[in-house]
């Protein structure tokens, strides 16, 4: 099977770093035109140097999400410059852990508002375009959190579950016009802010032992998944969320098989 990109254009949300800095790259070297968005302008900056002498055909923004003036623009900007939005892709989120007796309400408002608000306000600003072109493809960053949530995270997870639903409904409003939307749950991806493989190498056993695959996520595996959702290959998925968290917890005890 060959996943053909060429021509397409899409904008990706929160490419400055991690997952979203992976799906950019990626769809950038399989002839997309990529359009980057991310809040953190040294960050882009520093995006733009290591990409530079690539022969891609890419924009950066700087755009907070949660501002839909901002978004607007971008989107503008994007239209001005390529003509029409193929494929979005809200990568862009933060965590927000705490016990729900001591979070603060402002920590609350802020996970809620990149993490779900984000995706709202993004999708909105794509929806007339893609109605127009009849064709689109939105793929919606949830999580594992979603599935299962952890103790203590009820911010995030409650964010993100909230992002499967709106999915849900997306893709059955969207459905007429020949849009897919779906969500995609990453599992345990070691970064900058869950610091997996720092951690102790006892959490790190029992981390690990959740896992049908018993190895840490990769940022390409992410960026490989949205390759495939954002081809022709996957014109009949919609309205749904993809594990790929290398089956965890499939099976009450999956460390077992390795034992």
């Amino acid at each position: 099977m060959l996943i053909d990109l060429k021509e397409k254009v899409a904008i990706i949300t929160g490419v400055a770093r991690g997952i979203g800095k992976e799906i950019f790259l990626m769809l950038a070297n399989e002839g997309v035109k990529t359009v980057g968005l991310d809040r953190n302008a040294a960050d882009i900056t520093a995006l733009e140097s290591e990409i530079a002498r690539k022969n891609w055909d890419y924009k950066t923004v700087v755009c907070d999400i949660r501002n839909s003036e901002e978004i607007a623009k971008a989107v503008q900007d994007t239209l001005e410059h390529y003509g029409r939005i193929d494929i979005l892709v809200n990568n862009a989120g933060i965590s927000g852990d705490g016990l729900i007796e001591n979070l603060p309400e402002n920590e609350w408002d802020f996970c809620h508002e990149v993490n779900l608000k984000g995706t709202f306000l993004m999708c909105k600003a794509v929806i007339p375009t893609m109605k127009k072109q009849k064709f689109g493809r939105i793929i919606n960053a949830a999580s594992f959190a979603a599935i299962i949530p952890s103790i203590g995270s009820a911010a995030y997870a409650s964010a993100k579950a909230g992002v499967v639903q709106f999915t849900r409904v997306l893709a059955g409003e969207l459905g007429p016009w020949n849009i897919t939307v779906n969500s995609y749950a990453p599992g345990m991806i070691p970064s900058t802010l869950n610091h997996f493989k720092e951690l102790p190498d006892e959490r790190q056993n029992q981390l690990l032992d959740t896992l049908t695959i018993r190895r840490w996520g990769e940022e390409k595996d992410i960026a490989n998944l949205i390759c495939f959702l954002a081809s022709d290959a996957a014109s009949y998925i919609t309205g749904t969320l993809i594990d790929c968290s290398g089956g965890k917890y499939a099976t009450q005890f999956p460390s077992v098989a390795y034992t």
